[in-house]
């Protein structure tokens, strides 16, 4: 008989589940928290769920967490009309899973809006006036928190996201050698499409030849978005349905892979390929001062430095060179979700530096008067040219991207 954990793509081990899950309860005691209430569904964005529980909601169907303080978890799931069994998760591998509960809901389908709902409150009245905790407030659906706020009025509700986020943000040594996996597949990938991109495929057919390669080895899920056009134009990537462009002799071709490798950690970055073209000097210049504030930035990135003292020392080196300030992030977390904290932006982010946290960092390098619908924030990694070509030194873009981990007082390129 075969067995099933031959299926199982690579996955974190249980020691590092039940790290995270001390750590949590630990701070659930301290707060007086019965239990946290979490959901998603999508896994760009829901890394949360995985962190708890090492499965994650897909394609829009709406997957729940209850975290007790002093019990297994509570995975509540699109699955079989009740009182049927739930094959999700499968038992052999349910780690911290005590009640696998489901039930047939669809968000298409508004009579079924708070059939999960439901199944939530039967597990949270087990506890007399409950404090609750509640995990992304803005991925809970207006149907579920209202059902369950109505239905459980003794309980105590609170917000734990901001604490929970310090205690995923901080990546183990296990974690950062996922990370780094992911990131050796992409630079693969980029490999991989040298040798693929030529004249005559179309921008959606590059789309599907990353896709392919990233998914054979080992991503599970992730965003690629393709982008041609003649040299010297502005040439953004583009999602699919703007994918239909012929690629041509002398094109450059812009290729943004935000992916996550064999056991689900996300990375990104952003390729350019000239095709049969070579950048000019002026690009070629400009990159330079990108890659030298991209090294500034991650001088600084140590634990107890401030996003905003990072944000105010680039915005200051790159308009002295003559270039526009930035008008998004110029660095952030990554890990499950494809996006993490730290923000490194103006003032508005309340986390800062620590050790062990995994960044992506971006710089660039554009003309006063760029405008940032044509840039859509390309991204790179390494030391090698990453630039949108452009007619005049006035609309000139370079854009450099390099992922870092914080460790102790030193930030060490990966």
């Amino acid at each position: 008989m075969d067995d099933p954990k031959e299926r199982l793509s690579k996955t974190v081990s249980d020691a590092e589940l039940e790290r995270r899950w001390k750590a949590v309860r630990e701070i659930m005691r301290e707060k007086k928290i019965d239990y946290l209430v979490m959901q998603n569904q999508e896994e760009y964005m829901g890394g949360n769920l995985r962190w708890f529980s090492d499965f994650t909601a897909r394609h829009q169907f709406p997957m729940t967490i209850i975290f007790p303080v002093d019990d297994e978890m509570t995975l509540i799931n699109c699955g079989a009309q009740p009182s049927a069994p739930q094959t999700f998760p499968p038992p052999w591998f349910a780690r911290g899973i005590k009640n696998r509960l489901g039930d047939v809901y669809f968000l298409t389908m508004p009579y079924t809006n708070t059939y999960d709902a439901k199944l939530a409150v039967d597990v949270l009245k087990e506890k007399r006036n409950p404090t609750i905790g509640w995990v992304e407030r803005a991925f809970i659906p207006v149907t579920f928190a209202e059902h369950l706020l109505e239905n459980l009025p003794g309980a105590t509700w609170v917000d734990a996201t901001e604490w929970v986020d310090e205690l995923r943000t901080v990546k183990s040594k296990e974690e950062i050698e996922l990370i780094k996996g992911t990131a050796a597949l992409q630079d693969a990938c980029v490999e991989f499409l040298k040798k693929t991109i030529k004249p005559g495929m179309r921008d959606y057919e590059v789309y599907a030849e990353a896709h392919y390669f990233l998914s054979k080895n080992g991503s599970e899920r992730g965003l690629v978005q393709v982008g041609s056009g003649p040299l010297g134009t502005i040439v953004p990537f583009d999602i699919v349905r703007f994918g239909n462009r012929i690629i041509r002799e002398g094109d450059q071709v812009s290729v943004l892979i935000e992916v996550n490798g064999p056991g689900g950690y996300y990375t990104e970055m952003m390729r350019q390929f000239a095709v049969g073209a070579v950048p000019p000097q002026s690009l070629l210049d400009a990159w330079a001062v990108a890659v030298e504030a991209q090294d500034r930035m991650a001088e600084m990135l140590r634990p107890g430095t401030e996003p905003k003292a990072i944000w105010d020392m680039y915005v200051e080196f790159i308009t002295k060179a003559g270039y526009a300030p930035p008008v998004r992030s110029i660095a952030h977390g990554q890990g499950y979700s494809l996006v993490e904290r730290p923000n490194i932006r103006r003032d508005d982010e309340t986390q800062g530096g620590d050790e062990h946290r995994a960044s992506s960092v971006r710089s660039e390098a554009r003309g006063l008067d760029h405008r940032w619908r044509q840039l859509r924030h390309p991204q790179g990694r390494r030391r090698e040219p990453q630039q949108e070509p452009a007619r005049d030194h006035r609309h000139l873009v370079a854009v450099a991207t390099r992922r870092y981990t914080q460790k102790g007082t030193k930030s060490q390129y990966e």
